[in-house]
């Protein structure tokens, strides 16, 4: 493990990434990052499985770097955490969030995003996270109002305040953290992004998603399965573990300070995907579980 002891420059970014099992992409997203225009000053990499270590890959990087073997998966949300604070203990200003699946799209990116919260003085700020295979559309869909965006020429603006995808090229200023905090290790994936963007919108400091630079990632859309003419969408992942964590933690969301409101509508959107569209009542039943499970806090691991 390569372990920086000097101290860092003043403004100096820290770049936190999370891995487990991945080691190809990983070593496509640092190869990007290694390159960035304004360059990083220290890069983290948590990785989450250390069986099939990604030691070497990290040790290729040509700049310094921190390698974090977690030998009990942290998850995205405690991987996130462990790197975000070994950031701050370093001495990072800034801290630039980066998942093992996903990349920037060009070697400007860090640059335009460091530009553009310096001139409009923001707490955090995102770059589009774009399809990876087609760029043109947005790896996840974007809901404005009553309606949801799928492709990036559909934003229309060069900013979009109060919205941001948080672990997908994301930069925080540290102060900002001293505010919001680290991820939940408790969600260990699947919603904890949205519960630090909770926390963001009730601290009150600005945020937003910058037009002028993308991030790519895998396809996320299809789990957003469309209802009355595209107006409400419904999450239905894949897979079971999938299912587990996505709808528990969203029953935790759902009661806390700031999203309560949404409870109720929840309860019709799901019931209508699940019992009028699906035409499923036992996944309506195990949805309505697992969300229980979230709201009382019983954070048992699938």
């Amino acid at each position: 493990m390569a372990i920086e002891t000097r101290q860092l420059r003043d403004d100096a970014v820290v770049a936190v990434v999370v891995t487990r099992h991945r080691r190809d992409l990983l070593a496509d997203s640092l190869k990007i990052i290694a390159a960035q225009t304004q360059p990083v000053d220290h890069l983290v990499v948590v990785d989450n499985g250390p069986d099939q270590s990604a030691r070497d890959v990290v040790e290729a990087y040509p700049l310094p770097y921190t390698y974090l073997p977690s030998h009990r998966n942290l998850g995205g949300a405690g991987g996130f955490a462990l790197g975000m604070l070994h950031a701050l203990a370093l001495g990072a200003d800034w801290v630039w969030l980066a998942d093992d699946d996903g990349r920037p799209a060009d070697e400007n990116v860090l640059l335009v995003l460091l530009e553009e919260a310096r001139r409009r003085d923001l707490a955090e700020i995102s770059p589009v996270v774009v399809n990876i295979d087609t760029p043109e559309k947005l790896a996840f869909p974007l809901r404005r109002g009553l309606t949801w965006k799928r492709s990036s020429s559909e934003l229309g603006e060069d900013f979009l305040p109060g919205i941001a995808s948080l672990f997908n090229g994301a930069l925080f200023r540290a102060s900002t953290l001293d505010v919001v905090g680290v991820p939940d290790l408790r969600l260990f994936f699947r919603g904890d992004e949205v519960e630090v963007h909770r926390r963001l919108v009730r601290s009150g400091l600005p945020f937003g998603t910058s037009l002028k630079t993308t991030y790519l990632h895998p396809d996320g859309s299809d789990e957003f399965k469309p209802m009355l003419g595209g107006r409400f969408h419904a999450q239905d992942p894949e897979n079971e573990v999938k299912r587990y964590y996505t709808y528990r933690n969203r029953g935790y969301l759902l009661s806390q300070p700031g999203m309560r409101k949404i409870g109720a509508l929840e309860i019709i959107r799901f019931g209508l995907y699940f019992v009028g569209i699906k035409r499923d009542p036992k996944a309506f039943a195990q949805w309505l579980k697992l969300v229980r499970q979230g709201r009382r806090e019983k954070f048992f691991r699938y």
